[in-house]
């Protein structure tokens, strides 16, 4: 969902940014997820896809993490998922107690989140329970 919002500053994951940052709603994030979501957001395909500096993109990164609630992660869950890189999301949303786990990525998801008490949103759907 970070990604996308770094992309399509119009789109309904920009938008949950925005409500976190008014203080509707929440973000998790834990250690490894921020340094997923830097890694993945300072790839050249999307810097170049959002039209924006390496510099821009760290100022973007460095405000959602100060948006962003901290979670510790107590109890991994591996493996749960078929992609490895998904695993931490997971994890964060488990450890932080999350009501949802909002991505594109249902797929590799599946029913997991659900075992965990997480229900699994696309970022439209978040964003009309927000509002």
């Amino acid at each position: 969902m970070v990604v996308a919002a770094m992309r399509s500053p119009s789109g309904a994951s920009a938008a949950i940014l925005r409500s976190v940052r008014r203080g509707r709603t929440a973000l998790l994030l834990s250690v490894p997820l921020a340094m997923e979501y830097e890694a993945v957001c300072s790839k050249a395909e999307h810097r170049l896809a959002a039209g924006l500096s390496g510099r821009e993109v760290e100022i973007f990164l460095d405000a959602v993490i100060a948006m962003a609630e901290p979670v510790e992660t107590h109890f991994l869950w591996r493996p749960q998922l078929r992609d490895a890189n998904d695993e931490m999301v997971l994890e964060t949303a488990v450890n932080g107690q999350a009501d949802a786990l909002v991505t594109f990525n249902r797929r590799d998801f599946g029913t997991v989140p659900a075992q965990f008490g997480v229900e699994l949103l696309l970022p439209r759907e978040a964003l009309e329970r927000i509002r």
